[in-house]
């Protein structure tokens, strides 16, 4: 099966119009209602207005008829529950909460970021000139969403759902967490945490280059320092540089640049971390309960209200 993106999600807030200006300095262009584009992949956010925040439905680009046609046959064969949406099929996911949608979709024409040159002990690759990160104006505009990271209740459901069934490939393992895993040559594309409750962790978004995501994050911390969570760092899993900011419903939006790319799976080795050796290879320790629902207080609260946990 042809799966090859994320196309777009739909996040539940408990006020949209509070969200939209964080998400329009974000760099995302705002088309109107809430919903939002990047430069590459067109819209990829819907706000919608919820009693609390969530992931409401996770959108996944593939081929053709025949590929949407292969994941109904898998569901009807897996006995969960989907339904036609026009030449979409949408499924829900008990562990989640989450509606994932397979569409038809075009894949990914992204122009190539230029990479400045870059010296080093033994190497002039740029003489005679600054460097172009440094004198680079305007907002930073994400290139495309990257991938999502859930938290279920049900962790081995969900992963039947996205795995077993639509197609998704694991990348690497956290242990007693969950799995990254991919429908696209990007290392990953969602993770879904093991969890006492339901709850969106965060959305991720690329940007050329490192200069590209220091400059975001700064000028959006300039606005309101109270956005910074963690940042600047490179992970371990995937690679990436990273640096993530507090959206106004609490949800956590990183941008990122230069993760892990996966062309042949056979030339891939699916690693198996603990959930701290994971984090980062370099930069400040992660904030207290980032890797839990306990920083996710009201995600919490609401299973705590019901008598979970």
């Amino acid at each position: 099966m042809a799966l090859h993106r994320l196309t777009k999600i739909v996040v539940g807030v408990t006020d949209v119009a509070t969200a939209i200006p964080f998400y329009e300095e974000f760099g995302l262009a705002h088309l109107g209602n809430g919903r939002f584009a990047t430069a590459d992949g067109g819209e990829q956010l819907e706000l919608a207005e919820g009693v609390r925040r969530q992931l409401v439905e996770i959108g996944i680009g593939c081929d053709d008829p025949d590929d949407v046609a292969r994941v109904v046959h898998e569901l009807e064969r897996s006995g969960i529950p989907h339904a036609r949406e026009g030449e979409d099929v949408v499924a829900h996911d008990a562990g989640s909460g989450v509606r994932a949608r397979v569409t038809i979709a075009p894949r990914y024409e992204q122009l190539v970021a230029e990479q400045p040159a870059t010296n080093g002990p033994g190497v002039t690759a740029r003489a005679n000139a600054p460097a172009p990160g440094t004198s680079r104006s305007g907002p930073v505009q994400p290139r495309k969403l990257g991938h999502v990271i859930i938290g279920s209740t049900e962790v081995e459901a969900s992963e039947r759902l996205f795995i077993d069934v639509l197609g998704f490939q694991v990348s690497d393992t956290i242990r007693d967490v969950g799995k990254f895993v991919r429908c696209s040559t990007d290392h990953h594309n969602l993770m879904v945490s093991k969890s006492r409750a339901r709850y969106l962790h965060h959305t991720s978004w690329q940007v050329d280059d490192l200069d590209d995501v220091g400059r975001g994050a700064s000028h959006m911390v300039r606005q309101d320092p109270t956005r910074h969570v963690w940042g600047l760092g490179r992970h371990n899993v995937g690679s990436n540089f990273f640096y993530y900011l507090l959206d106004p419903a609490g949800n956590f939006v990183e941008y990122y640049s230069d993760l892990d790319v996966i062309t042949d799976p056979l030339c891939w080795n699916v690693g198996d971390w603990g959930p701290r050796e994971s984090a980062a290879a370099w930069g400040p320790k992660p904030p207290r309960g980032f890797f839990s629902p306990e920083g996710l207080p009201d995600a919490v609260a609401e299973v705590m209200m019901k008598g979970g946990g």
